[in-house]
């Protein structure tokens, strides 16, 4: 799943591309998780923001579009023609020849000729538009946690937001209603940075030790951001490109395999349903 480093690079992107432009029309072939999308015709192109894993795209007339791109969802800016029952790219390139661009379950067409596509193998993606006061007041929205880059994010707010948590730190970093957007690959990639386990429960976590984390936190984050996110399989920015903190990642997916720093074998071993990759030399 996208997490925040992917997320952002996403809205960056349209932010620069789409911000102006008007809808024309709409194409979806979803059929549970898309909501009220005939709303968006004739509509704005605003502002985009990210709230968690959540773009929203702010449009005229007071509407918002949210979309959470969840397991393997993906937006994609470019041009596509409707070809014996599936979306075929105009233009014929690397980025067209990538299987995981071609998974096209939502489009919007946009005035000047660009389209705007969520290509998503496994179609979990969720899609909705609604007035800004009914969607921002969402519960998914409402419940989410503190987000790593707001001012109020401070090493004392995380010592006391965790000191009494009596689950694994690798649970707690995953929890949105705590911290918004850190998922998988950047929980285990911060705990190995601050060398902490993700089998310490946080609740015995020392403060020196919480700091190490909450700055492990930005600097991951702000890395990974910097290297446009992590491409394990199907995450693509808008243009159809990988990520490429891929090549940056210490611990996540690399059993088996040897620590950078020690030499020790990487485990990977199951934590609340989910897999955790750390060093038992270096994480104690």
């Amino acid at each position: 799943m996208p997490e925040l480093p992917e997320v952002t690079t996403i809205v960056t992107g349209l932010q620069h591309e789409i911000i102006g432009f008007k809808i024309k029309s709409v194409w979806t072939d979803y059929k549970k998780n898309a909501k009220n999308l005939d709303l968006l015709k004739g509509k704005e192109i605003k502002k985009v923001s990210r709230k968690g894993k959540n773009i929203l795209i702010y449009l005229s007339q007071d509407y918002i579009l949210l979309i959470h791109q969840k397991i393997s969802g993906h937006l994609l800016l470019g041009k596509w023609i409707f070809e014996k029952g599936i979306w075929i790219p105009v233009k014929k390139d690397k980025v067209s020849l990538d299987r995981v661009n071609n998974y096209i379950h939502f489009m919007i067409t946009f005035d000047n000729g660009k389209m705007l596509v969520l290509s998503d193998l496994r179609k979990f993606a969720k899609v909705i538009v609604g007035k800004s006061k009914d969607i921002e007041s969402l519960k998914e929205l409402m419940s989410l946690g503190k987000d790593p880059f707001d001012k109020t994010f401070t090493k004392d707010w995380l010592i006391k937001a965790i000191e009494h948590d009596k689950r694994s730190i690798k649970q707690v970093l995953m929890d949105q209603t705590i911290i918004a957007g850190i998922g998988n690959i950047y929980s285990d990639e911060i705990l190995f940075d601050a060398g902490i386990s993700p089998l310490r429960k946080a609740n015995d976590l020392k403060g020196v030790e919480i700091e190490k984390i909450y700055k492990s936190i930005k600097k991951i984050l702000k890395l990974a951001i910097h290297y446009r996110g992590t491409s394990v399989s199907d995450f693509r920015d808008i243009q159809g490109q990988p990520g490429g903190f891929s090549k940056m990642l210490k611990v996540y997916n690399k059993k088996p395999g040897k620590c950078i720093r020690c030499h020790g074998d990487i485990k990977a071993i199951k934590i609340n349903g989910r897999t955790a990759h750390y060093c038992p030399k270096c994480q104690k």
